[in-house]
């Protein structure tokens, strides 16, 4: 477990463009992956995820390549997901009753504490994807981005067949995610608010809004926040 763990990492966690500045394909999605260039964030990092008024608290460890996310479901005991990332795959487990057990990917698609938020869009496995294509840049937020497109291989799991990612041209930060289903149809948009810098390095998520769209009618039928606090010590600064 995108960011992404825990999650939320995905969804998410922003590195560093050391290869962004390239216009290679590859190199622009690698520099964009969750833990590309991780530091240790002892405390973690404190959050909530929001729909219609709901907010249930997060929490986001990192620890190198390793991110772990937990959380608790009103009423319900605390969940604990763990990711282990590498330059070219990811691990995805959850641990229950003090065991690691590996997440079972017909579970990748429900959502997270009720929110538009899937297990697949936490690990944002489609960052994993094989030959990513350059389809140009264009501008997200008043910022020049190159536009990537991705198409899942044959027999991968999940809701996406094809997704679209914006990275920032200069931070190498995701800034946008289009997801789209087999039909060509514009499921699952991500649309990145704002960042943080939590190093001279790392920048992460700090607000991102995450929107379901109808299949039928093209339209938003419900929308999630994904909400970061600063780390205590850290001295930030925002992209915009």
């Amino acid at each position: 477990m995108k960011n992404f763990l825990s999650m939320l990492a995905t969804i998410i966690l922003l590195a560093p463009a050391t290869h962004a500045q390239a216009p290679d394909a590859q190199r622009i999605l690698e520099g964009a992956r969750l833990a590309a260039t991780l530091t240790e964030i002892e405390d973690g990092l404190q959050g909530n995820l929001s729909r219609n008024g709901t907010k249930t608290p997060i929490t986001l460890f990192l620890r190198g390549k390793n991110i772990q996310f937990q959380f608790t479901e009103k009423g319900k005991s605390l969940r604990v997901f763990h990711m282990r990332l590498s330059d070219d795959s990811y691990d995805l487990f959850e641990m229950i009753n003090g065991k690691t057990v590996n997440f079972p990917q017909r579970k990748l698609i429900e959502p997270i504490a009720g929110t538009d938020l899937t297990y697949e869009d936490l690990a944002l496995r489609f960052f994993y994807w094989p030959n990513p294509k350059l389809e140009g840049i264009e501008k997200v937020g008043g910022s020049d981005c190159y536009k990537l497109r991705l198409d899942k291989p044959r027999g991968t799991a999940g809701l996406y067949q094809t997704v679209y990612v914006w990275v920032h041209t200069k931070y190498g930060a995701f800034m946008r995610i289009r997801g789209h289903d087999s039909k060509g149809t514009l499921v699952k948009e991500f649309q990145v608010e704002n960042v943080m810098q939590v190093s001279k390095d790392v920048w992460t998520l700090r607000r991102m809004q995450v929107a379901t769209h109808d299949s039928k009618s093209g339209r938003r039928s419900s929308i999630s926040d994904v909400n970061l606090d600063p780390p205590k010590k850290a001295a930030l600064k925002g992209l915009r």
